[in-house]
């Protein structure tokens, strides 16, 4: 069964795009990234989703109920925003409890485990902490009530490598215990360390789903050419960066016709590599 299924959905802020055309599903279970820059509409679909906003044209379903009913699949869910604003005046074990009660759960010794993982102090004031701890407090609020679904909208700004490394383990852990993670990111290696499947959406538009593994694979190659400093235009380049003595580029055509042109340039040296991550994903960008 599909934890959230989106079919066709479009929204514009008048004449401003938000999402054009959405589409995809998430099995129970799936640790499953939403991939794209910014203003690419990660966010307007993620708020969609939530009922925060209404869609123009579309559906979508979650925990198998339409947005009509996000009142009824709110309470199981957990949502940490990409900018969490708290009471600033409340301390952070007031706040903790406040985000429990609103819920309608129990969750104090939930939430004294997360606290003590994330090593937040719960007895500051929240306009003492800072953004990596104020993030902790949301993530701590997101996921004390145990949910079927966590929706964590780029989740990790603010938190150090290590508070990181300690959120993933923790994603992983209620994934392995059935919940879904739905994990909306711009940074590329969080996804391929903790996805199993992603979506890549680009100017409002969906342009591909797939696993982490099929999405990575690509014919481009990253090539250094060095005793140059630009490129003919017989080479077919994306990504070109040059410098006053080399050229850098990913090349994804016949490379018999690459070695080809190549051989006409005033080389000194080459080096024929894969590409990066990153690299491999931005010809869906671009």
């Amino acid at each position: 069964m599909d934890i959230v299924k989106i079919n066709h959905l479009a929204k514009s802020y008048g004449k401003s795009r938000g999402i054009v055309d959405v589409s995809f599903g998430i099995g129970q279970g799936e640790f499953f990234g939403f991939i794209g820059p910014n203003g690419a509409g990660k966010s307007t679909t993620i708020r969609i989703l939530l009922g925060l906003i209404s869609a123009d044209s579309g559906e979508a379903f979650v925990l198998g109920k339409p947005l009509s009913k996000a009142s009824e699949y709110l309470a199981d869910i957990g949502y940490l925003p990409s900018e969490a604003n708290f009471y600033n005046a409340m301390k952070v074990d007031e706040l903790i409890k406040y985000s429990a009660k609103l819920r309608g759960k129990e969750c104090d010794k939930e939430a004294k485990e997360l606290c003590d993982r994330l090593e937040l102090d719960t007895k500051k004031k929240i306009s003492e902490l800072s953004l990596g701890n104020r993030k902790k407090v949301g993530i701590v609020c997101a996921m004390q009530h145990k949910p079927q679904l966590y929706i964590m909208d780029e989740p990790t700004s603010g938190l150090d490598p290590l508070m990181q490394n300690e959120f993933f383990s923790l994603l992983n852990e209620r994934r392995k215990e059935g919940a879904t993670v739905f994990f909306s990111s711009h940074v590329l290696s969080e996804v391929q360390q903790n996805c199993t499947r992603a979506a890549i959406i680009r100017e409002g538009n969906i342009v591909a789903v797939d696993s982490i593994e099929n999405l990575s694979k690509t014919r481009a190659k990253r090539v250094i050419l060095h005793g140059i400093n630009s490129l003919p235009d017989a080479i077919q380049a994306k990504s070109v960066e040059a410098t006053n003595t080399s050229v850098a580029f990913l090349y994804q055509g016949d490379i018999k016709n690459l070695i080809l042109e190549i051989g006409r340039l005033p080389i000194t040296d080459m080096t024929i590599t894969e590409p990066k991550l990153e690299e491999i994903f931005m010809h869906y960008y671009e």
